[in-house]
């Protein structure tokens, strides 16, 4: 199993801590895993971005050193995938919350050296899809980003045992969850007008908002729902905000 390697560049290539980089996406962008990496560590971020990059489906398009960065980056860039550093300045979880709510269609993933219960749960609280802790090698890192954006999820295996016994001694399974507690107030505004049969364009002249993010928040409605198109998310919305 490959371990990350690091680029072969000089200090002076590293962006400073107060800038974040982008790189202009290719003619072939389809074909390709869309990345953006946040980590206020210089050489590992460098050296993870090497690992990546080598894929000839990925590409990085962004990097950066901070939640502000990360933030501004996704929005910008809209990358299929957003991996964040947990101890950067202002925080990757609070990153990847507000990227959840900004830009619910993009997927975070963040990469830690913390195995604290307490962080993987507010991760994936937070929206993060995986959490992967930093020791982990290349080949490892490259299938979880494949994994994640085909749609699933990863927390490292140990954690994720030791949380599950956690769950089964606490007390008692709790009522289930309502899925609509999950939504954003944009999410509800925007399947509310779903649910009047207004189509994305619509939406987005009502909300002032591009058809692009009104599809991106419909992404995020379909998953939180666990529902299949829109016209099951409208059904569910009637019945949850009935017209007068």
């Amino acid at each position: 199993m490959t371990m990350y390697h690091l680029a072969p560049k000089s200090i002076s290539n590293i962006p400073s801590k107060s800038e974040a980089t982008l790189r202009p996406k290719s003619s072939n962008m389809t074909e390709k895993i869309t990345l953006v990496l946040v980590d206020d560590h210089p050489l590992f971020r460098e050296g993870v971005a090497t690992t990546l990059a080598d894929e000839p489906d990925f590409e990085i398009v962004g990097q950066g050193v901070s939640a502000d960065d990360a933030v501004r980056l996704v929005e910008d860039l809209l990358p299929d995938i957003a991996l964040l550093d947990i101890s950067m300045p202002g925080g990757g979880i609070e990153a990847a919350r507000q990227i959840a709510v900004t830009c619910p269609a993009v997927k975070t993933v963040t990469l830690t050296v913390s195995e604290h219960d307490d962080d993987v749960i507010a991760a994936l609280q937070a929206g993060a899809r995986g959490y992967v802790l930093k020791g982990i090698g290349g080949e490892d890192l490259i299938d979880i980003v494949r994994a994640v954006n085909r749609g699933e999820s990863y927390v490292s295996p140990d954690l994720a045992a030791r949380l599950l016994v956690e769950m089964r001694n606490g007390t008692g399974h709790g009522a289930p969850r309502d899925p609509f507690s999950e939504l954003t107030m944009r999410e509800e505004q925007i399947l509310k007008l779903v649910s009047h049969g207004l189509s994305n364009k619509e939406i987005g002249r009502e909300s002032d908002l591009q058809e692009k993010t009104v599809k991106h928040y419909m992404t995020n409605i379909l998953q939180k729902l666990q529902v299949r198109n829109r016209v099951e998310a409208a059904l569910l919305a009637r019945d949850r905000f009935p017209v007068d």
